[in-house]
């Protein structure tokens, strides 16, 4: 149970599942490469549209839980504790039912 001394629940920052996994990319990978990544390395590790991207990135810019300086690429911040962060999970590969020539 995760609670404080007065039986109210801690404020902690408040992002959806797929938000969580952005979040936790952005850590991961600034963790490897020392810097930020690019919104291509979340296209790509992702497997979605650039616009999808770009749009997760205006979310949780707006939402607080990440910082961008204007004009400068690779300027993403995370603004929550890494530790409040879910585990990164591996991407699913899509399995067809089509076979392959």
């Amino acid at each position: 149970m995760n609670q404080l001394v007065d039986g109210r629940s801690p404020a902690g920052p408040s992002f959806t599942e797929k938000q969580g996994q952005y979040l936790a990319f952005i850590w991961t990978y600034g963790l490897l490469n020392a810097r930020s990544p690019a919104e291509r390395d979340m296209q790509r590790f992702f497997g979605v549209t650039a616009p999808s991207v770009h749009q997760m990135v205006l979310t949780l810019e707006r939402t607080g839980l990440i910082r961008r300086q204007p004009g400068l690429a690779r300027s993403i911040e995370l603004l929550v504790e890494p530790d409040s962060l879910p585990r990164l999970q591996p991407i699913q590969s899509v399995k067809s039912s089509v076979q392959r020539y």
